[in-house]
């Protein structure tokens, strides 16, 4: 059995222990690191092999999807942004995704949807991971402004 590797990324402490505890608690997922910036999260991503990582959309300094541009020119490494869903979340979360994220994931569900998070991160991992409705009907919304306009 071979380990997925994961490098969570947020500025909270708070959900960095969380996302430990969640992941963790499925044998087949180790983290990492625990970054609390992009630049921290840079300086790991150089020391350790990582198979997936998750990423804050909302951080002081370089925010996740400033950072996910970057991750993206770099890495092929699957990002799963996290985020609390704010009043533009639908908009955020469409734009991650259509920057190359692996798929979304609201933060504040990570211990009441543990399942579906480890899912998703495992799928990610194998590159297997698919887009749930939630995000289908953000990117299609998000397609469709555009295409208004």
């Amino acid at each position: 059995m071979r380990l997925v590797r994961v490098l969570v990324v947020d500025d909270s402490v708070t959900i960095r222990a969380m996302m430990r505890q969640v992941l963790e608690s499925d044998p087949e997922i180790r983290i990492a690191g625990l970054a609390a910036s992009a630049d921290a999260a840079d300086r790991m991503l150089d020391e350790n092999l990582v198979d997936v990582i998750t990423l804050d959309i909302e951080m002081p300094g370089r925010s996740g999807l400033d950072y996910l541009e970057e991750i993206r020119a770099k890495r092929q490494t699957p990002v799963i942004m996290l985020s609390s869903y704010t009043v533009r979340g639908e908009e955020v979360r469409a734009q991650a995704l259509l920057m190359g994220a692996t798929a979304c994931f609201n933060k504040a569900n990570a211990v009441r949807e543990r399942d579906k998070l480890i899912r998703l991160v495992k799928d990610a991992a194998h590159r297997q991971a698919r887009l749930d409705r939630e995000d289908v009907a953000a990117v299609a919304a998000a397609v469709a402004l555009r295409a208004a306009e």
